[in-house]
């Protein structure tokens, strides 16, 4: 248990070491990417239509 805990912590700091080495144009290139996927999984998975049952569990639920 308490090797995967450092372990967990050495993968958390390794990672921090290596984004405050990355430069600004990198991490730049990293959003634009990121948000190009965000806008390809929203135009792939239309948003659901809610129906009177749905609407009336979340009433029942709220």
């Amino acid at each position: 248990m308490s090797i995967r805990l450092l372990y967990l912590i050495f993968v958390r700091v390794c990672g921090w070491l290596v984004l405050l080495g990355r430069s600004s144009a990198s991490r730049d290139i990293e959003l634009l990417v990121l948000r190009h996927e965000v806008a390809v999984l929203r135009r792939t998975r239309p948003k659901p239509r809610w129906d009177w049952a749905d609407r009336g569990v979340l009433a029942a639920l709220i």
